[in-house]
């Protein structure tokens, strides 16, 4: 079974994840989270038999700051960029604050103003990958708990209910780890 502490120790395994965990909190970026396919990616590379970075197209950071501004986020992101430049990773660091303003253009549907951090990540489309890790307090916010990332179900997150995006998704991690199972709602 995983649990928050085996998870922790199994995203440590991976030398990016380790590293990021070591480098930001010296930020002090607000409701910092390293969350998503970095997270349980690692998990499902570990059960696989795989390098623990395999297939990891990008590393996930979510804060919250009230300025919604571009140049406040933007800030954010160069700092971040120069405090892991030697990491050679591609970074996505997105100030859960101001997903709303431009959600909508980018994707085509409407997004709710959200309160905190952890909300964002409470909206991906796949319930299980719903993971962020604290890097403050170093606990793991799982809202629909570990055991499908575990077990390798990927099921449509009922706060985010997009079946086509969902699928799209899930298949997407499917041909990189095929023992995964999707689910139908």
């Amino acid at each position: 079974m995983l649990t928050s502490e085996r998870l922790i120790e199994i995203a440590a395994t991976n030398r990016v994840n380790a590293e990021l965990i070591r480098r930001l909190p010296a930020l002090g970026l607000d409701q910092c989270m390293l969350t998503a396919g970095c997270l349980f990616q690692t998990v499902w590379n570990q059960k696989s038999g795989l390098p623990a970075g395999w297939g990891i197209k990008d590393y996930d950071i979510f804060y919250f700051d009230e300025d919604v501004s571009w140049e406040a986020e933007n800030s954010v992101i160069n700092a971040v960029q120069d405090a892991c430049r030697d990491l050679d990773i591609s970074i996505e660091v997105k100030n859960q604050a101001r997903v709303h303003l431009w959600y909508a253009q980018r994707f085509g549907r409407p997004y709710p103003q959200l309160r905190s951090a952890k909300e964002g990540v409470d909206r991906y489309l796949i319930s299980g990958t719903c993971i962020g890790l604290d890097i403050r307090s170093g606990e793991i916010y799982a809202p629909y708990g570990l055991t499908d990332a575990d077990e390798g179900l990927l099921r449509i997150n009922p706060l985010n209910h997009q079946p086509d995006l969902f699928i799209q998704k899930a298949k997407s991690y499917q041909e990189r780890w095929s023992w995964l199972k999707i689910l139908s709602s």
